[in-house]
């Protein structure tokens, strides 16, 4: 991918709070949700915080493959990843990306059993600007 591109690429994940977040249900079909972006890695690995409970978080429990895409319609860009999508429930992760104000979604703090952190792997990207469209897979992008 070009430089260019990939700056425009860049900025439009930087330049996203919120993503769409896609997980399959037991019946096959697609399930999608706004998640915040707590923290991303390049393109390849973005981080997300939920709860155990959540409906979306069982389904990837039971099939890790998702999508993110990320949008700004204004400006006609659209970016969405598919991948693999992991639970992260251990306490090390959690406390890594517990930040001040979480307390009112898991009473409990970084140690309560409904919070989790979702890891997200691209592994193929599908970048559109106005008319143009371009593929790639994330192994062949720079990290960080």
């Amino acid at each position: 991918m070009e430089q260019t591109i990939l700056n425009d690429v860049t900025a439009l994940v930087e330049g996203s709070r919120d993503a769409m977040v896609s997980s399959i249900d037991d019946e096959g079909y697609p399930n999608t949700k706004a998640m915040f972006r707590v923290k991303n890695e390049g393109l390849r690995t973005f981080w997300f915080s939920t709860n155990v409970s959540a409906i979306r978080t069982g389904h990837w429990q039971k099939r890790p493959q998702a999508s993110v895409y990320f949008v700004d319609s204004e400006g006609f860009h659209g970016l969405m990843l598919t991948g693999d999508m992991q639970v992260c429930t251990d306490n090390e992760t959690k406390l890594a990306f517990w930040k001040e104000g979480d307390e009112q979604y898991y009473p409990q703090g970084p140690e309560d059993p409904d919070y989790c952190i979702l890891r997200f792997t691209a592994e193929r990207g599908n970048y559109y600007h106005g008319l143009s469209k371009h593929l790639f897979r994330t192994e062949d992008m720079p990290e960080g």
